[in-house]
């Protein structure tokens, strides 16, 4: 797998659709966690390719809510992103607003792991570190199971994801929360630059 893209291209056409600081955040969280996957994961070589496409899997959600998963080929083409990596942005909505099906083991980790990026960084945010570098899986499973917290993390994508890789929801808690320490630092570097 090969992106067309370079990072900075990607981010340049990240940015040109999103606005909102949230957004932005969101999109670097999935890409670090995406990126520490592929390494974890054995597809070190296609560490970039995770990553990108992590960065870019929301595209069309700020604008085009509506038409999330359905809009972004289109903003993705006019990118020149290539049409394995548009597969795998759209797989991400699978049964939720898309009917593409995530098929490569990357595309399966972007299913579980981005709705779960969303409860465990809200989780973060309510710990005195605001931090997610003294998480552990006790935690999120708390959160996980209080329905009222992060109510639009989906828990049913989250379990769904879980499946579709074959691990327990312990084994995606954990490697997610490790991945998203990996990257914390560097978002929060990024976020300040993208803020002032």
């Amino acid at each position: 797998m090969e992106s067309k893209v370079t990072r900075e291209e990607a981010f340049e056409l990240l940015k040109k659709y999103n606005k909102e600081a949230f957004h932005i955040q969101h999109a670097l969280t999935v890409e670090g966690v995406m990126r520490w996957y592929a390494n974890e994961l054995g597809y070190g070589d296609e560490a970039e390719y995770w990553a990108i496409t992590g960065l870019l899997h929301d595209i069309d959600f700020e604008l085009y809510p509506e038409e999330h998963c359905k809009k972004a080929p289109e903003l993705l083409r006019e990118g020149h992103v290539g049409e394995d990596m548009i597969h795998s942005v759209c797989s991400h909505g699978f049964g939720i607003c898309s009917d593409v099906e995530p098929v490569h083991e990357m595309e399966k980790v972007l299913f579980a792991a981005d709705e779960l990026t969303g409860l465990i960084g809200a989780a973060a945010l309510m710990r005195p570190s605001k931090s997610v570098m003294d998480m552990e899986v006790p935690s999120v499973k708390k959160k996980f199971k209080d329905k009222k917290f992060a109510a639009g993390c989906s828990r049913d994508v989250i379990r769904q994801g879980a499946e579709n890789l074959g691990w327990e929801l312990n084994e995606l808690f954990e490697k997610t929360i490790l991945a998203m320490r990996s990257c914390e630092e560097s978002i929060r570097c990024e976020m300040e630059k993208y803020n002032s």
